[in-house]
């Protein structure tokens, strides 16, 4: 029984990926009860190409920053390597590409691993939640982030413009929608 076009093109990450001797990375977003079973990489796609188009948004909400650096971090593993996300060309280039951008705006070392870097802003955005911004400082500590404490803190809370962060996300908010688009028409390529 031959497969169909798109069971074929799903299978090829996975196929290449074998292939490989390099690890696939792996990035995962912690469960957040605010969106429930919601997708997190359609939330992290959204929500990063609104934040980073609004920067201002970000301002002085140090937990709104972290969660939208650490799902730019989590988007730049998931396009590139999930294969649900294979029909999109750009943005997972764009993300790999504006990586280093936030991470020099927050002293993050850029050999970090991404789910180390996500874990960090976590445990930030939950130390507001709970109200306790000791706990947020203590969270960003060196070598992941340098100087780290308070000092990563008040950066994290005055983000300075980033444009091909905010380039990536939006390139992957219109991607997403085109994809959408393509397969709420019936075209499913069976």
């Amino acid at each position: 029984m031959p497969l169909s076009r798109r069971t074929a093109l799903l299978a090829l990450p996975a196929l290449l990926a074998g292939c490989s001797t390099t690890p696939v990375p792996i990035a995962r977003m912690p469960y957040d009860p605010s969106i429930g079973f919601a997708d997190p990489a359609r939330q992290a796609i959204i929500h990063t190409a609104y934040a980073f188009a609004a920067p201002a948004s970000l301002a002085d909400r140090p937990w709104e920053a972290a969660e939208a650096i650490s799902q730019a971090e989590f988007l730049t593993i998931e396009l590139t390597y999930g294969p649900r996300w294979i029909g999109m060309t750009f943005s997972p280039g764009a993300f790999v590409q504006a990586r280093p951008e936030w991470r020099a705006a927050l002293g993050i070392d850029q050999s970090a691993e991404p789910q180390a870097v996500i874990d960090a802003f976590t445990a930030v955005r939950y130390a507001y939640g709970g109200e306790n911004p000791a706990a947020a400082a203590a969270a960003l500590r060196p070598p992941l982030f340098t100087p780290g404490g308070e000092a990563a803190l008040r950066r994290l809370s005055a983000l300075p413009p980033l444009p091909r962060t905010a380039w990536a996300a939006s390139l992957a908010q219109r991607e997403m929608w085109a994809i959408q688009r393509q397969n709420s028409v019936g075209n499913n390529w069976e």
